[in-house]
């Protein structure tokens, strides 16, 4: 086994994918196919199940059953859509031009019938992650008037003044910073920052962004930079208010 290959990843966070099929011996091959192409895999076999694994872990990308038990799966992409602009790839065993039609009008990224081949499914899959691992390229520098970062120097400052912070500090607000307005979920950064051993370390993380907070100067009760997200992770806000 190889194992110096390099993992895909959007905004440097490993890629997790969420396969959502009411088959086993499917949610299986999609299992496989994927962890060999080193992406993550969560997988689930009903809407509710699905619907709760994106809220709490997130996903780059959803491959989606049309036919689940307990919801239609169009029910679960418009449930998408009002959450996230996640690319979405429905699978369907309904080849009709008016069906595919549908489900694009719906707001799904692509679709495959059943049955497919795990090579084209790749490469529909390499395809739709391609736009947003370019869009969340890591900027040269992050600069709002009050804070500066810049990341090929690796150096912080606040208002002009220098910010020493620790490796996993900078890598962390980092990570932020190529998420800007978006939730970065805690087990992405986890195993961003600690690897993928550690999702459920959640203490890792509240103890390191405590200190991210207090070197820049960013109150958790009125946040100016860093927004705790309850139960699901951090936000970067973006932009600082202005001084009065």
């Amino acid at each position: 086994m190889n194992t110096d290959r390099v993992l895909p990843t959007v905004s440097g966070l490993p890629t997790r994918v969420l396969v959502v099929d009411d088959e086993p011996q499917i949610r299986r091959f999609l299992d496989i196919g994927l962890r060999a192409q080193g992406y993550i895999v969560t997988t689930a076999g009903t809407a509710e199940s699905a619907l709760a694994a994106f809220a709490h872990l997130g996903a780059d990308l959803v491959i989606l059953d049309i036919g689940l038990p307990d919801r239609d799966g169009h029910q679960v992409l418009r449930e998408l859509r009002r959450r996230s602009a996640v690319p979405v790839i429905l699978l369907t065993v309904r080849s009709g031009e008016s069906e595919k039609v549908a489900a694009l009008d719906a707001g799904a990224n692509d679709y495959v019938t059943k049955p497919f081949g795990m090579l084209e499914l790749m490469a529909r899959v390499r395809a739709l992650l391609r736009p947003r691992a370019a869009a969340s390229a890591t900027p040269e520098t992050f600069d709002d008037g009050r804070l500066r970062v810049d990341f090929a120097q690796r150096s912080v400052s606040l208002g002009g003044v220098p910010v020493g912070l620790a490796r996993k500090e900078f890598a962390l607000l980092a990570l932020l910073i190529q998420h800007e307005g978006r939730v970065a979920t805690q087990p992405g950064l986890l195993r961003a920052l600690w690897g993928p051993t550690h999702e459920r370390d959640t203490h890792y993380l509240r103890i390191l962004v405590a200190k991210l907070r207090g070197k820049l100067g960013d109150d958790a009760a009125a946040p100016t930079y860093i927004a705790t997200e309850p139960g699901v992770g951090l936000r970067f806000i973006g932009r600082a208010k202005p001084d009065p």
